[in-house]
C-alpha cells in the first residue's frame, strides 16, 4: 500500500464513523508560545480539546504535518525523520475508549482495512501510579477484541500517559499499538514494545484525555473527555510494504537514489547510508518548511534557525560523500512532485524554496572548508573542543553548535554546553530557543492575558492592511502572556509616522468598545464577505469567523475577548526585517490608566 492510499482509506474508514474531514494545518502554531512547530497532529487543535466548540462537529479526522526536532540527531535510523505526516481522529467529549480501541483494531487488521496480521499486534497500556490508577478500562477491551495477556504490556508515566508532569493541562493514559518485525530479532529477553532496537514498531497511539494537570502538581478529572489518537503514515507504510525502512517507501526511494547517484555509493557503507538518509530527510524537511504559507526562510532565530540547522547539516553531509555543490534544488523537485497534490502550497511556493536554498548553499560552501579546518586545528592545539571554541565556529564560520557536537563526538570528546551558553548569551541576535530544546512543544495558552493579544493581533493585521494595502499577509505569529509578534509581508520598516497610524487606529477600535463575534459559515461564504484566511484553516468546508464591527473579519481557532474595551492601549515596541520581504512587529497592551 502506498502513501496516498493509507491516506484516502485512513479518511474513508473515520467518515464511515461519523467523523469531518478536517485539513492539515500550517506548520506554524498560531497560539502555542511554547513550541516552534507543530509537532503532532493534536497540536493545532487545543483550542478545541480545551473545550471551544468545533465548527465541523464532535468527531474529526485528518492527516497532518508535522516538525520534531527532539529526535533530529536519532534520524538516519529505521524509524526516526524530521518531517513527516501524522493521521489522527479525535472525540470531543463524544465517543470514549470502547470505540477508540475497537476501531484502532478493526482499522490495523481487518482485510478491507490494512490487515496486519493480529497474531503481530503488541499493545501497551499506563501500569497506574499515585496520580491515575492502572488502565484496567483499556485492558478489559483489549481482552474483548482478542488480545492475550502475553501481548499486553503495562508500562508507565514516561511511555504511556500524554502529557509529561511538569506541564499543566489536559492530559491523560495512552494505549500504544506495536507490529512485530520478524527480520529484526529481540534484542534480549526484556524486549517489550517501547525498546529501540527494532523489532517492535509503534504505529498507533490512542490517548485517553481525562485528567487536568494543576499547578501545584495535583490531577483533576476534566470535565470533558477527549480522545485524541496518532497513526505516523511513514512508519505505517513502511509496515504495509514489508521493508525495513521509513526511507524504503515511496516518500524517500526517489530522493535516495538521486542521492546514491550523485554521490556514486550504489552500495555504501554504513556510515554513508546514514549520511545519505540525513540528507534525504533533512532537504525535504527545510523544503516542508520553507513550503508552507509562512515562508520561514534560513536564519539564525527560532523558526529559521531549524531550517538553517537541518540545510547545513545536510551540506556537511554532502560534503563527507563528495557530493558538489548544487545538489539540494533537484532533491527539492523531486520533494516538490511526491506532494504537490497533498499540500497545494509546496508548488505554489516553489520559487522560494529554490532561491533559498541556492542562497544557503552558497553562504555555506564558502566557509565550510575554513570551519572544517579551524575545528581541525584547535581540536591538535588543546586536545578538545571547548564551549568557547564551538561558539566562535558558529558565529564566525556559521558551524551549528549540533555540528560542531557530531564532529567531536567522532573524536570521542564532549563540548562543554554550558560554556557554549554562557557565551551565547552575550550573542544578541541569535535565538535563544535554538539550544536550550523548545521545541518539546506544550499547550496553548488560553489564560486572559493571552486571550487580548491574541484579539488584539487581529486589530494589528487589520489596520496593517488598511494603511499600508493588500500586500500584508500574516506570515507568522507568537503571543506570549506579555507580548504579540506578529510576521507580515512587507519590505521595509515602518515610518514613524506610519507607526503612529497603526496604533492610533488599533486603540480608536478599544475605545469604542466593539463586541467581537463570532460565526459558523461555509467556507467560500466567509471568503466572500472578505474574511482574512491566509493559513490552510484546520477544519474544512464549515470555518468559525471573528469579526470586530466592520473593522476586522477574519478565519480563526483562537481565544477572543467578548468586547474590544477591555483589552488595554496598544503599543508597538519594535519592528525589524526577519528575511526578504518579511518583517516583524511586536507589541504590547498596557492598562488604560497606565500613564
Amino acid at each position: 500500500m502506498r502513501a496516498d492510499e493509507l491516506r484516502e482509506l485512513y479518511l474513508r474508514f473515520f467518515k464511515e464513523k461519523n467523523h469531518a474531514v478536517i485539513g492539515s494545518a500550517s506548520l506554524m502554531p498560531e497560539n502555542d508560545p511554547t513550541a516552534l512547530y507543530v509537532m503532532a497532529g493534536m497540536h493545532p487543535l487545543m483550542p478545541f480539546l480545551l473545550g471551544q466548540p468545533h465548527p465541523q462537529g464532535k468527531r474529526l479526522v485528518n492527516f497532518q504535518k508535522c516538525i520534531r526536532t527532539i529526535d533530529i540527531d536519532e534520524v538516519g535510523d529505521t524509524t526516526h525523520l524530521t518531517f513527516f505526516e501524522m493521521l489522527g481522529n479525535w472525540s470531543l467529549n463524544d465517543y470514549w475508549k470502547k470505540e477508540a480501541i475497537t476501531w484502532s483494531y478493526e482499522f490495523l487488521t481487518f482485510k478491507e482495512w490494512l490487515g496486519f496480521d493480529p497474531e503481530k499486534l503488541s499493545v501497551t497500556v499506563f501500569a497506574g501510579d499515585d496520580d491515575a490508577p492502572m488502565d484496567n478500562e483499556a485492558v478489559e477491551i483489549w481482552r474483548s477484541v482478542g488480545i492475550p495477556d502475553e501481548r499486553i504490556y503495562f508500562l508507565p508515566k514516561d511511555d504511556n500517559w500524554w502529557g509529561p508532569p511538569g506541564k499543566v493541562g489536559p492530559c491523560g493514559p495512552c494505549t500504544e499499538m506495536f507490529i512485530v518485525v520478524d527480520e529484526i530479532p529481540k534484542c534480549g529477553p526484556d524486549c517489550k514494545p517501547g525498546c529501540h532496537c527494532g523489532h517492535f514498531v509503534e504505529v498507533w497511539n490512542d490517548v485517553f484525555m481525562e485528567y487536568n494537570l494543576k499547578e501545584d502538581g495535583s490531577y483533576e478529572r476534566l470535565e470533558q473527555r477527549n480522545i485524541d489518537t496518532g497513526m505516523g503514515l511513514e512508519r505505517t507504510v513502511a509496515m504495509l510494504q514489508g521493508v525495513p525502512s521509513v526511507f524504503d517507501i515511496e516518500l524517500f526511494t526517489p530522493l535516495i537514489a538521486h542521492i546514491k547517484k550523485i554521490s556514486g555509493r550504489d552500495e555504501p557503507s554504513d556510515d554513508e547510508d546514514r549520511f545519505v538518509k540525513i540528507i534525504a530527510d533533512h532537504v525535504k524537511s527545510a523544503v516542508m518548511i520553507m513550503a508552507d504559507d509562512a515562508q520561514i526562510a534560513p536564519s539564525n532565530v527560532e523558526h529559521g534557525y531549524i531550517v538553517r540547522r537541518l540545510l547545513r547539516k545536510a551540506i556537511l553531509s554532502a560534503d563527507k560523500l563528495g557530493i558538489d555543490k548544487g545538489f539540494m534544488e533537484p532533491l527539492a523537485d523531486i520533494t516538490i512532485e511526491m506532494y504537490k497534490d497533498v499540500y497545494e502550497e509546496v508548488e505554489k511556493n516553489s520559487v522560494f524554496i529554490k532561491k533559498n536554498l541556492k542562497s544557503e548553499e552558497a553562504k555555506f560552501r564558502k566557509t565550510l572548508r575554513k570551519a572544517l579546518g579551524k575545528f581541525e586545528r584547535m581540536f591538535e592545539e588543546n586536545g578538545t573542543i571547548t564551549g568557547k571554541d564551538a561558539f566562535l565556529l558558529f558565529t564566525s564560520f556559521g558551524l551549528p553548535l549540533e555540528m560542531t557536537r557530531d564532529l567531536a563526538e567522532e573524536k570521542g570528546i564532549d563540548i562543554d554546553l554550558d560554556e557554549f551558553r554562557k557565551e551565547f548569551e552575550h550573542h544578541r541576535d541569535i535565538s535563544r530557543t535554538a539550544t536550550e530544546g523548545k521545541f518539546k512543544g506544550g499547550l496553548a495558552d488560553h489564560g486572559e492575558e493571552h486571550t487580548k493579544l491574541h484579539t488584539a493581533t487581529h486589530l494589528l493585521q487589520a489596520a496593517l492592511r488598511k494603511i499600508l494595502g493588500d500586500k500584508v499577509q500574516q506570515s507568522g505569529s507568537n503571543i506570549t502572556k506579555e507580548r504579540l509578534r506578529f510576521d507580515f509581508t512587507f519590505d521595509r520598516k515602518l515610518a514613524p509616522e506610519e507607526v503612529q497610524h497603526v496604533e492610533d487606529l488599533v486603540n480608536g477600535i478599544i475605545d469604542e468598545d466593539l463586541e467581537v463575534t463570532k460565526e459558523f459559515m461555509p467556507y467560500d461564504e466567509a471568503i466572500a464577505l472578505g474574511a482574512m484566511a491566509f493559513f490552510k484553516e484546520t477544519y474544512g468546508e464549515t470555518v468559525s469567523v471573528y469579526s470586530v464591527g466592520d473593522f476586522s473579519m477574519e478565519l480563526c481557532g483562537g481565544p477572543h475577548v467578548k468586547r474590544t474595551g477591555t483589552l488595554g492601549r496598544f503599543k508597538i515596541t519594535k519592528q525589524k526585517k526577519i528575511g526578504a520581504g518579511i518583517m516583524r512587529i511586536r507589541a504590547v497592551l498596557e492598562p488604560i490608566d497606565a500613564s
